[in-house]
């Protein structure tokens, strides 16, 4: 892989003697924050549930009709 004209400028810098950026960068830079992990059976059932409940009863509207639709044909 090619070297990116920033990096070309540090080496070039670090063999004349001054100093190297790379140094003083501090671990939470290089650390990998990123932590994925897979759902449990039991998130997945969680999220299913929650999924399939939601478009079983859909939304307060639906409900409102269906009231009003009882109002009128009493």
């Amino acid at each position: 892989m090619a070297k990116s004209k920033a990096k070309k400028l540090r080496d070039k810098q670090v063999r004349e003697g001054m100093r190297n950026p790379e140094n003083s960068r501090g671990t939470y830079a290089l650390a990998n924050l990123t932590t994925k992990t897979t759902k449990t059976k039991k998130e997945k059932l969680n999220q299913l549930y929650k999924k399939e409940r939601q478009s079983r009863y859909g939304g307060d509207q639906e409900n409102v009709v269906l009231y009003l639709l009882y109002l009128k044909s009493a």
